[in-house]
């Protein structure tokens, strides 16, 4: 797997999860506006699942959700808006926001027959996709990934550095594990669904039900920002902030 390594030093870092637009929560670009105003980030890193491709899916979608074009098509108008905000970017490689190349190598065509990323989503070169990431801190390096294991200290224990990691929506947490040398963190992201659209009818079975939020590494310490919503599933307009160092 191809690592990429930055060696600059990030003091703040939004990471953004699991949007799987254009099924994401109605609210979670005014959600992601509020908190990149109140954190101010130097670094942006969505973590994945940027696009859902219900339609294009392994496994069997509703034939009353959009079909591949006009879903690739609104799924574009979410991301647009990330741009807007964000013209720098760096996303992570995943199950769902990956799948043109899963799909392309199940039948066995070269990658270098579909268009790069940026082109199939109208985005600049600004943003750039990545297997993994490892960015510094002022409280040392972090790994960035969608998904290695549903338990993250593994992941952190396996790569020995904080960790951040996407994917599982049921899971917003922060994990803290220790040695004798060194205290080490490992941080799940949550996401930013409609937890109530068709596209997730398939999790309505299991008990546990998704998170909504998304995270920020401040000088080095992982911070979960939960989206909470109103009664009637709109976003109250408060960006709950545990605390943002100056």
């Amino acid at each position: 797997m191809k690592i990429m390594v930055d060696n600059k030093v990030y003091k703040r870092i939004l990471c953004i999860s699991d949007l799987h637009a254009p099924y994401n929560h109605p609210n979670s670009i005014d959600f992601i506006r509020g908190c990149n105003k109140a954190f101010k980030p130097d670094c942006v890193v969505n973590m994945g699942d940027e696009l859902d491709f219900s339609a294009s899916s392994y496994h069997e979608s509703s034939t009353e959700l959009y079909n591949p074009a006009k879903e690739l098509e609104e799924g574009k108008k979410v991301i647009k808006e990330l741009e807007k905000m964000f013209p720098s970017m760096r996303l992570l490689d995943s199950n769902h926001g990956s799948m043109a190349f899963r799909k392309a190598n199940t039948a066995g065509l070269a990658q270098s027959l579909l268009k790069p990323y940026n082109e199939m989503l109208g985005v600049s070169k600004k943003w750039t996709w990545h297997n993994t990431l490892t960015l510094q801190t002022p409280m040392g390096s972090v790994y960035f990934v969608h998904q290695q294991s549903s338990n993250v200290l593994q992941v952190c224990s396996a790569v020995s550095m904080n960790v951040v990691q996407a994917h599982y929506h049921t899971k917003s947490c922060i994990h803290y594990t220790s040695s004798p040398e060194r205290l080490m963190w490992a941080m799940n992201t949550g996401c930013l669904i409609d937890k109530n659209h068709l596209a997730f009818k398939y999790s309505r079975i299991i008990v546990k039900r998704p998170v909504l939020s998304l995270s920020v590494v401040d000088s080095g310490i992982p911070r979960i920002v939960p989206m909470v919503l109103k009664r009637n599933g709109e976003w109250d307009g408060k960006v709950h902030l545990w605390r943002c160092s100056k």
